[in-house]
């Protein structure tokens, strides 16, 4: 079982990498500039970008549309290319710290009386900055006052702002559902802290439905409709502070919490009996059997963060994602399968943990 996926919280976006689609507000002339910008990005050429980008303003596209239907255009570019294999690790962080270089090219608005204040942050062990990058600099072009934090901000930080700056909303970013419950903590944080919380990001569905099941007070599936939300009203003052349970009763079965605390033994176990059962496992390198590990530890996260939610379809496509980038790279989608079934035979006396991985093995034989 060396699926050779690791680092996949360096992705952009994780897993679904790229599968936000584009607005159906975008630019039609941003086409030709983006695939300049494209161009730019597989060259290695900062200096490129940010003419492309002063080129489309000179030709009258307004920073909006260069921002999210040109730069953010060639970014979900970036996440299908790797996906696809296309593209290595090196080429997709050369290319985002390009799109980053290329926002900053952009012009810097200064509205003399700002429409309110904004708080945009990823939630805690968020990697994915630009999604919300591109949130804070939509907002920042419509007239708003944005504290833009960054990448991974703990809770307890993010709340320490909130009482220093008083904002009228906090916009919270993850693209990994694995952040799903670090993700509550903070909308229940900053909700009692008095805040309303938009959220948005992969992590919480293309439709927004763990947003609400989160107990989040909106949800925008991209920044334009971030951007459109926020300028319609005041967001929903939030509901009295109250206990992650209260949102998520499910819980209470104790799965997802002995889950999560024993994930450490479960990969190590799990690929244990890995080496035990599949001499050719005994036989990997030393980078084979850390890859391998990895692997089982990202299958565990998405296991726990389904866990959390008693949403398998978490673990399923997670699963499904990965044989898709494994087909890509040449390994069989069926190398998940020894995995999985040591996996469960850990996790005997959970049964909403033994549905989810037989699910899962249902959606790999479809694969196979």
């Amino acid at each position: 079982m060396n699926l050779h996926t690791a680092d996949v919280d360096d992705r952009a976006g994780g897993h679904h990498a790229g599968a936000r689609p584009s607005s159906p507000h975008a630019d039609e002339r941003a086409a030709h500039w983006a695939d300049r910008l494209w161009s730019a990005v597989l060259a290695g050429d900062t200096h490129a970008a940010v003419d492309v980008v002063e080129d489309a303003l000179g030709a009258g596209l307004d920073a909006e549309a260069v921002l999210l239907d040109v730069i953010g255009a060639v970014q979900r570019r970036v996440g299908v290319e790797w996906a696809a294999n296309r593209m290595s690790v090196a080429g997709e962080h050369t290319a985002t710290a390009i799109n980053d270089r290329a926002i900053a090219a952009l012009p810097v608005h200064r509205p003399g009386a700002p429409r309110g204040r904004v708080t945009v942050a990823c939630v805690d062990q968020e990697w994915h900055a630009l999604p919300a990058r591109l949130v804070a600099e939509t907002l920042r072009l419509r007239g708003w006052q944005v504290d833009y934090l960054g990448a991974q901000v703990p809770t307890a930080h993010l709340i320490g702002h909130i009482h220093r700056t008083g904002p009228d909303a906090v916009c919270l970013s993850s693209s990994l559902a694995t952040r799903l419950p670090l993700a509550h903590r903070a909308i229940t944080a900053v909700q009692a802290a008095g805040a309303p919380v938009m959220t948005g990001g992969l992590a919480f569905g293309a439709d927004g439905r763990y947003a609400r099941l989160l107990g989040a007070d909106a949800w925008a599936p991209d920044a334009r409709a971030a951007a459109d939300r926020l300028a319609a009203g005041p967001l929903p003052r939030p509901a009295p502070a109250h206990q992650v349970i209260d949102d998520l009763p499910h819980l209470g079965d104790q799965e997802y919490t002995m889950v999560a605390s024993s994930s450490a033994r479960l990969v190590r176990d799990t690929f244990h009996a890995l080496q035990e059962r599949f001499s050719f496992v005994r036989d990997y390198t030393d980078e084979q059997r850390e890859r391998t590990a990895e692997d089982l530890a990202h299958i565990v996260d998405f296991l726990t963060a389904a866990l959390y939610v008693d949403a398998p379809e978490i673990f399923t496509d997670f699963l499904a994602w990965t044989a898709d980038v494994l087909s890509a790279r040449g390994v069989p989608a069926q190398a998940l399968m020894p995995g999985l079934d040591l996996l469960e035979e850990q996790l005997r006396d959970f049964p909403r943990a033994r549905d989810y991985i037989d699910a899962g093995r249902g959606a790999l034989t479809t694969r196979l």
